[in-house]
């Protein structure tokens, strides 16, 4: 976790930094607006700005768009004025912190920005082999791929991976492939000169030069153009990059850690993904087996999860019941960890008595786990299909894959990779498409529509 403090509060934002190195954040100090730009050009790199709400906050925020810099800022003041908090939210603050910090309030803004669990929590024999291939590699320099399902771990995985390596001590950057939109992928993974494009006032330091001496994730590397694979592939082979509107080659030292979710040999086949590129990522591969493929973890993970949310919710640990946990070690798990520890973080907000009983194992939705199942999206988006291809007589196959494509997302409830995955397309032709409908007029449901809605019914 990166932190970067914003302004000139010396007294209170000292016990700021402290709060956040006790919770294993690095700080960099930048006194005003400029300098913070100066920081985030240079190379240091930040995972959340705490910036002085005296500052100009949208000036800022106003920069950091300018240059495609993707960061959150949390505003903070040495007076409980609601105005200027108010302020700051609407100037692109995400959220308000009086001073002087109090330590539990820093540590959750900290674990609420880096979302992400580094405990690599197992007990299945088909989980412990992945862990015992990657205690053995992780001291060298290869590269590593890391397959599997979403939500089975990827992201854990490379950083315990990092930790275990001699880079440990050096930066651990990750960037998403899949999140950043194509045009601008290329400008954050190695960096641009002043004047490079529209907008590159100065120059900015890359995603390879933050992580040089340390170790670079590519998430969802298999979403990346393959017109960029080529640039990657010159990297990783040569050890050097080019920023964007560069005259000379910049020379790195990183490891390189890629996942994907898909099979990137049929990526491969189909022409969307370069085969030497593959080559050269996949000198390791470790793929992490789907939850319901490894038992064992389930009532691990559930357990771990439970002390989590009950330390975090200030409620008292309960234990699972033997009928909850039945159902938990029953359930197929499509979105693996990551639905399971959602479904433990509801229970234990839900439970009653001294157990965590069946009652409380909850959908989304506020269904029991093991009552009867709601419609899954994938039936919906096979009714969908069924439903337009009724009337396909007299109507051109571009009508035909958009109906489709719209009705699967709506059905979707505006999730983006679950509708790519039963279109059988990637996130990134979805999106295409999906701007070109936006672009003729037609109305698109919204990411978080799943989200929207359940905040709706328990409104």
């Amino acid at each position: 976790m990166r932190l970067l403090i914003v302004g000139t509060l010396k007294g209170q934002l000292t016990t700021a930094t402290k709060i956040a190195m006790d919770n294993g954040a690095s700080v960099t100090h930048a006194e005003d607006n400029e300098q913070a730009m100066r920081v985030l050009r240079g190379g240091k790199g930040a995972d959340l700005l705490l910036v002085d709400v005296s500052l100009d906050i949208r000036d800022l925020v106003m920069r950091l768009e300018a240059e495609h810099i993707h960061v959150p800022i949390v505003a903070c003041g040495i007076s409980n004025d609601a105005r200027a908090a108010v302020a700051a939210i609407h100037a692109g603050a995400k959220e308000y912190i009086p001073l002087p910090p109090e330590p539990e309030l820093i540590a959750a803004v900290l674990a609420a920005v880096a979302n992400d669990s580094r405990d690599l929590i197992y007990r299945d024999d088909a989980m412990a082999k992945v862990i015992k291939l990657a205690q053995q590699i992780a001291g060298s320099d290869a590269s590593v791929m890391i397959t599997g399902e979403s939500g089975t771990g990827k992201e854990v995985l490379a950083r315990y991976v990092h930790t275990r390596s001699n880079r440990a001590k050096r930066p651990f950057i990750s960037i998403n492939c899949a999140a950043i939109p194509e045009h601008l992928l290329e400008s954050e993974l190695f960096g641009h000169e002043k004047g490079a494009f529209t907008g590159a006032i100065a120059r900015r330091i890359g995603k390879f030069e933050e992580a040089t001496g340390g170790t670079l994730l590519l998430d969802e590397i298999s979403e990346m153009d393959v017109r960029l694979q080529s640039k990657l592939l010159r990297a990783i082979q040569e050890r050097v990059i080019d920023r964007v509107g560069g005259t000379r080659p910049v020379p790195v030292d990183i490891r390189i850690i890629a996942t994907s979710n898909r099979n990137l040999s049929d990526a491969v086949r189909d022409g969307s993904f370069r085969e030497d590129l593959l080559f050269r990522l996949n000198v390791v591969n470790l793929k992490i087996p789907p939850l319901r493929e490894r038992p064992a973890d389930i009532l691990e993970l559930a357990q771990h999860f439970a002390k989590k949310y009950s330390d975090a919710n200030g409620v008292p640990l309960r234990p699972l019941s033997a009928e909850a946990r039945r159902v938990l070690t029953t359930n197929r798990w499509q979105g693996n960890v990551r639905e399971l520890e959602n479904t433990i973080h509801r229970s234990v907000l839900m439970a009653q008595g001294d157990e965590i009983g069946i009652d409380a194992i909850l959908t989304p939705d506020g269904d029991r786990l093991d009552g009867p199942k709601a419609v899954p999206a994938v039936a919906h988006a096979t009714f969908a299909a069924e439903q337009v291809t009724r009337a396909l007589v007299g109507r051109t196959v571009a009508d035909v894959e958009r109906d489709l494509i719209l009705e699967t997302l709506k059905h979707c409830l505006g999730n983006r990779t679950h509708a790519a995955n039963i279109l059988g397309i990637s996130i990134r032709t979805l999106r295409n498409k999906l701007n070109e409908y936006s672009d003729g007029g037609l109305p698109i449901t919204p990411a978080g529509a799943g989200d929207m809605h359940r905040a709706a019914a328990t409104a």
